[in-house]
């Protein structure tokens, strides 16, 4: 598989997920000049915006690691610029989604990872 099928599966396997979890679907790969958002979901009442990583290899710190405050910042922008478009701005907050593999059980969810 290539580099975007495996980013692809990665994010149904998220959404489906946090799906299961209780959250409600809203939009996915929201890209705009900013930046992109894997996910946009509703969790009750709040907006959340999910970043999907996935590393097949722990090598270089895994998936976590790949979240830098560079990236934080895009998807900060992104968010932002998605929320320009709302008539009301509900409460927000910003996951991740962290697979170590592309397997269901590899899933780990880290809410509110950071924040604006």
């Amino acid at each position: 598989m290539n580099h975007l099928a495996d980013g692809a599966q990665a994010e149904q396997l998220a959404a489906a997920y946090l799906e299961r979890h209780g959250l409600r679907a809203v939009e996915r790969n929201y890209r705009c000049r900013q930046g992109e958002i894997d996910l946009i979901l509703h969790d009750g009442g709040t907006l959340v915006f999910v970043e999907v990583r996935l590393r097949k290899s722990a090598a270089f710190g895994g998936a976590a690691a790949s979240i830098t405050a560079k990236k934080q910042r895009r998807i900060v922008l992104a968010a932002e610029h998605y929320l320009q478009g709302l008539k009301r701005i509900p409460p927000c907050r910003f996951d991740v989604v962290l697979l170590d593999g592309l397997a269901a059980q590899s899933v780990e969810w880290i809410k509110d990872a950071f924040s604006a």
